[in-house]
């Protein structure tokens, strides 16, 4: 579909009949052209699915840590040796810089396009900055927001939003920033297997990347953001699901206990509930409104309509 937009009016006239039982399976790139020339031809005809990488439930348990090092590409994943893979998430980067974000209307060379990248992965779990990106690539800040949102539309980056309310608090106000794909991160860092990335610096900001996409892809919310305050106060994901506030935070120890910007957050926030990720086995309530859940669950409430594992108590209904 991405070389025949075309086909779109036809699908219009074809979807209208009363006659017709069919229902169209359109696969493609999510460009900007494609996304605005479906909209305008097929308003009220056509939904959306994202379709992600592989995820922790399709490969299974036992491959996690492999999952987390390669990422979620089939052939990053499947390959057979960790330099194999390398190579694969090499090449995809280089196809995506010389070829795929040109056609996107991608001004800069491919040298550019290769530091912005490398710059975007420094930023991974971190609070962005434009003015900073805009004056080391010499851009107006303009055109670096554009490059962003650019990104995100193909699904490299994610730009997660801050929660805004009026608690009398100042407030973040600028997104944090993470490259969506483990696999795709750790190559721009120079990761190649888990004994390189256990002693990185950036482990950590890597396994909360890799939790925060699983958890988003398992509970698809309303809504994902984060929340944080000048005063040091954080949570690193807001759920909203179906009215729900849900709360996660994630951590890479062993046994995670209660912190001060936890309860902060409960109560500013009005949580129904909180949970902290963390790559244990057991489940166990850090208190009676914290919950301590493997990373392996998966992250499905009974709040969002489907069976949550007991690792996940049910949500009150609104109001209740």
């Amino acid at each position: 579909m991405q070389h025949r937009p075309d086909l779109f009016p036809a699908l219009r006239v074809l979807a209208d009949r009363d006659d017709n039982p069919a229902r169209f399976l359109v696969l493609g790139s999510a460009g900007p052209n494609l996304l605005r020339q479906s909209a305008e031809s097929l308003t009220g005809r056509i939904e959306y699915i994202e379709l992600g990488g592989l995820q922790v439930a399709e490969v299974g348990r036992s491959q996690m840590s492999r999952l987390w090092v390669r990422g979620g590409f089939p052939r990053s994943f499947l390959a057979d040796t960790d330099a194999d893979s390398v190579a694969w998430r090499k090449a995809f980067v280089r196809t995506v810089v010389e070829r795929d974000l040109p056609q996107f209307g991608a001004e800069l060379g491919a040298p550019a396009l290769h530091r912005l990248l490398a710059m975007l992965a420094r930023y991974h779990g971190r609070i962005l900055n434009v003015t900073e990106l805009s004056t080391a690539l010499n851009v107006a800040q303009a055109t670096v927001r554009r490059y962003l949102d650019l990104l995100e539309q193909l699904f490299l980056i994610r730009q997660l939003r801050p929660w805004r309310e009026n608690l009398r608090k100042r407030q973040v106000k600028r997104p944090k920033l993470y490259v969506r794909d483990p696999g795709l991160y750790h190559h721009l860092i120079g990761v190649g297997t888990m004994d390189a990335l256990q002693t990185h610096p950036r482990i950590g900001a890597s396994w909360e990347g890799f939790v925060l996409e699983k958890v988003i892809a398992e509970s698809a919310p309303d809504e994902a953001c984060f929340w944080a305050t000048h005063n040091g106060a954080e949570l690193d994901l807001l759920l909203l699901i179906r009215g729900r506030r849900v709360g996660v935070e994630i951590k890479r120890v062993d046994a995670p206990r209660r912190v001060r910007s936890m309860a902060v957050a409960l109560d500013d926030l009005r949580l129904d509930a909180l949970y902290v990720v963390y790559p244990g086995e057991m489940p166990y309530g850090i208190d009676d409104r914290i919950t301590a859940v493997p990373a392996g669950v998966p992250f499905s409430m009974s709040a969002a309509g489907s069976s949550a594992p007991a690792a996940y108590p049910t949500l009150p209904a609104s109001g209740q």
